[in-house]
């Protein structure tokens, strides 16, 4: 019986005090009438805004932008295929962005004034200056001279821009690890680039993980300015859409909804692995 209690203070300590089922779903059916209010009044606005316009809505023109199935099979529409060139762009970003990022936060943190002095440049050049104007510096400017496509131009500025942000995160996730990691693995014998793989990385990690979360949602929304110099994304294909069709609300929002599972379902990705390196602890 003691043992139980112990257990059950235990569990209070580390989570906070259990619920009971009743209060969980009371919880739950609170949550419900708020969203369920909240989605009503959206919808409310969304129509009266629309028959305010007097707007004639055609979504049923939608599916086949998105996608077909006839007798040939599967049939890829234009929307779908933008969403492939901006998955692509986005991930190559993504890993660039990550590669720039940790490169900029470790010579933040180096000991050496000329990398330090780089890196801040890189910050301050990239940080304060607008994404699109980088944007056409790069395909303008830098890529005829070093012979990139369109897609590489917009591949190196979405990572150079997201880089400088995710290498703030990093360092301020490394900085977070106390120094008695650092000096518990010197005392190993331990080099600097061992304790950073081994030691100080994997630990970081936890910490950095729902800011550089943040990061990629905002990269993956970014992508959609690489329109501006003819790389047929998601955004662009839609632009060439409404262009022919005048379905300009509609395509919009289709747009907006596919940007919205792709960040949402991300998010829960992030989440779930969040709650699985808690559980390593």
């Amino acid at each position: 019986m003691h043992k139980q209690e112990e257990t059950i203070k235990q569990a209070q300590e580390e989570h906070g005090p259990t619920k009971p089922a009743t209060g969980i779903a009371i919880a739950w059916f609170w949550d419900l009438i708020k969203f369920s209010m909240t989605s009503a009044i959206f919808i409310w606005i969304i129509h009266t805004g629309a028959g305010t316009m007097a707007y004639n809505w055609q979504w049923y023109r939608i599916p086949k932008y998105i996608a077909t199935l006839g007798d040939q099979g599967f049939i890829q529409g234009p929307l779908l295929a933008g969403l492939g060139v901006t998955l692509k762009v986005s991930l190559i970003a993504l890993l660039l962005s990550s590669l720039f990022g940790l490169v900029a936060a470790l010579c933040r943190l180096s000991n050496l004034f000329s990398l330090r002095a780089l890196a801040r440049l890189y910050l301050e050049l990239i940080r304060n200056t607008p994404l699109l104007v980088q944007l056409f510096f790069i395909y303008f400017v830098l890529s005829p001279a070093m012979g990139l496509s369109r897609f590489a131009a917009a591949v190196l500025t979405l990572g150079l821009f997201e880089g400088a942000y995710a290498s703030e995160i990093i360092r301020a996730g490394i900085t977070a690890i106390p120094k008695g990691q650092w000096e518990a693995a010197l005392s190993l014998g331990l080099g600097r680039f061992s304790t950073y793989r081994h030691i100080i990385l994997p630990q970081a990690v936890r910490i950095m993980l729902p800011p550089l979360t943040s990061q990629m949602i905002s990269l993956i929304k970014d992508s959609a300015l690489v329109s501006t110099i003819a790389v047929y994304d998601l955004t662009m294909k839609g632009q060439e859409i409404m262009a022919e069709t005048y379905l300009v609300f509609e395509i919009w929002l289709t747009i907006a909804a596919i940007y919205l599972a792709i960040t949402l379902t991300l998010s829960m990705a992030t989440r779930a692995m969040e709650k699985k390196l808690s559980q390593n602890v």
